[in-house]
C-alpha cells in the first residue's frame, strides 16, 4: 500500500467513526437549534490548531449565523512559527491557568447559549477551563475530540481534569493516538494528521443538522452562498443580511457585559 493509499484508508475509517455518532450528532445540533432559535449564540472555541474547527463553522460559504467564534491570536497564529508570536509562546499560553476566564470575561452569558470546544487531546488547560466555565453558567457544552489520543494522553492541569470531564456531549474525531496517520518505510515517526479530517466531517454535520432544524421550525438560516450558485445579486444580499444577523446577535453578548455603566446594566 502506497502512504497516499494509507493516508485514504484511513480517512474512509474515519468517515465510518463519524457515521457511528449520527445520534450524538443530531442531540448536539438539537442543542445548537435551540439556542440560534432563542436569539443567542453557540460559542465555539479551539486553541493551537483546533483554530480550524472554528472557521469551519462560522463564517464560510455553506455557513449561517448564530454562531461566535472565539479566536485568540496569541493562542492560534502560528505563521511565523519562532520569533515574536512563535509556536512556543502560542503552546505556553494555552496552558496558562486563568486566561479562559479573562476570554469569556468580554461576553454576557446566558443559560439559552451553548457551546463547543474543540481540542484533539482535551488535555491543554484552556480548553479545559473554557468548558468548565460555561458549564458553572449552566450552559451546555459539547466536546469535540480524538477519544484514543486523549484516553492516553496526561492532562496539563493540575488536578488531572480533561476537557471530557466538562462535557454534556462528546464527539471523537476518529483518528489515531498521536493523530499522525500514515508510517513511512525508513521514517520512524509517522506523518499526515487526521483529526481534521474527522473534525471538519463532524462540524459539517451539525451544521447540516441544525440547518434542517431551523428550517423546520420556521426559520431557516441566512446561508453564505457562492454567486454561481444564486446568483451575483442574491450571494451580496446573503452576505450582508448574514453579517448584519451575526452583529445583531453579537450585540446582545455585550449589551450587559460585565459592570454597569452608563449606556449597559451590566
Amino acid at each position: 500500500m502506497t502512504v497516499i493509499d494509507q493516508y485514504l484508508t484511513k480517512s474512509r475509517a474515519i468517515i465510518d467513526t463519524v457515521a457511528a455518532q449520527t445520534t450524538a450528532i443530531e442531540l448536539g445540533a438539537r442543542w445548537f437549534a435551540d439556542t440560534i432559535l432563542a436569539g443567542r449564540m453557540v460559542h465555539v472555541f479551539g486553541s493551537g490548531h483546533s483554530r480550524i474547527m472554528v472557521e469551519e463553522m462560522w463564517p464560510r460559504y455553506g455557513s449561517f449565523p448564530g454562531f461566535n467564534p472565539i479566536v485568540e491570536l496569541s493562542l492560534t497564529f502560528h505563521n511565523l512559527v519562532v520569533g515574536a508570536n512563535g509556536q512556543r509562546q502560542a503552546m505556553f499560553l494555552e496552558n496558562v491557568p486563568g486566561l479562559a476566564a479573562r476570554i469569556l470575561r468580554n461576553f454576557d452569558l446566558s443559560q439559552q447559549d451553548t457551546a463547543l470546544i474543540i481540542s484533539s487531546s482535551g488535555c491543554n488547560v484552556v480548553p479545559i477551563e473554557m468548558a468548565e466555565l460555561f458549564q458553572q453558567q449552566g450552559i451546555r457544552v459539547v466536546a469535540l475530540i480524538t477519544r484514543d489520543h486523549a484516553a492516553q494522553s496526561t492532562s496539563k492541569r493540575a488536578d488531572g481534569k480533561k476537557l471530557t470531564d466538562f462535557a454534556d456531549l462528546v464527539l471523537d474525531t476518529g483518528a489515531p493516538v498521536g493523530d499522525a496517520m500514515v508510517h513511512v518505510p525508513g521514517l520512524d515517526t509517522p506523518v499526515a494528521p487526521g483529526s481534521t479530517v474527522g473534525g471538519a466531517l463532524l462540524v459539517n454535520c451539525l451544521k447540516a443538522e441544525v440547518a434542517r432544524l431551523l428550517t423546520e421550525a420556521g426559520h431557516p438560516p441566512t446561508v453564505l452562498s457562492a454567486g454561481v450558485v444564486v446568483g451575483a445579486e442574491r450571494a451580496v444580499s446573503l452576505f450582508e443580511s448574514a453579517y448584519d444577523e451575526h452583529a445583531h446577535r453579537l450585540a446582545r453578548l455585550y449589551e450587559r457585559v460585565g459592570l454597569p455603566s452608563s449606556v449597559g446594566g451590566g
